[in-house]
């Protein structure tokens, strides 16, 4: 089995697939009365032009480290957010394209009160939470076409913990 070492995901490593949603710097503006900061326009939402946004609620099991990625799946027609409603980090699998089929593929851990934006088209392993409750709001395209591509892989990979020398 071929083994992958997770990484800390910053938003400049994780660019290429989607956006990191994280408080982070000052505030873009100050309201409510100067007591709440807002953070502005932190990820590109994309729906397409036969969708429409939609917030659905997920409640996923949690899985542990080392963890076996047998599948990745992507949205042709939208992005798709995840915001977990607990301060726990989760797992992201994300991989490049390579002619239609995901390429080599790369783990993320996040930080608590992270989520991420995985842009329109971008391969990913299913949801991956590594604690209970394992409950995200997800923003993403509500349409009647199809929007679901899954790819199995032959050789599955173990995703293991990075742990510093």
């Amino acid at each position: 089995m071929r083994g992958i070492a997770t990484e800390t995901i910053t938003a400049q490593a994780f660019a290429p697939f989607g956006d990191l949603i994280e408080v982070e710097g000052p505030p873009d503006k100050i309201i409510n009365q100067g007591l709440c900061g807002r953070f502005h326009d932190r990820a590109k939402l994309d729906f397409g032009p036969q969708g429409q946004a939609g917030i659905s609620l997920f409640k996923a099991e949690p899985r542990s480290l080392p963890h076996t990625l047998d599948m990745l799946e992507r949205h042709p027609e939208g992005s798709q957010a995840f915001i977990p409603m607990s301060l726990d980090p989760f797992l992201v699998v994300v991989a490049p394209d390579a002619g239609g089929a995901p390429g080599v593929p790369r783990a993320f851990l996040t930080r608590e009160g992270q989520a991420v934006n995985l842009h329109r088209g971008t391969w990913h392993g299913v949801l991956t939470p590594l604690h209970a409750p394992g409950l995200f709001a997800v923003v993403d395209r509500i349409g009647a076409t199809p929007n679901l591509e899954e790819h199995w892989l032959s050789s599955p990979y173990l995703i293991q913990e990075n742990t510093p020398a």
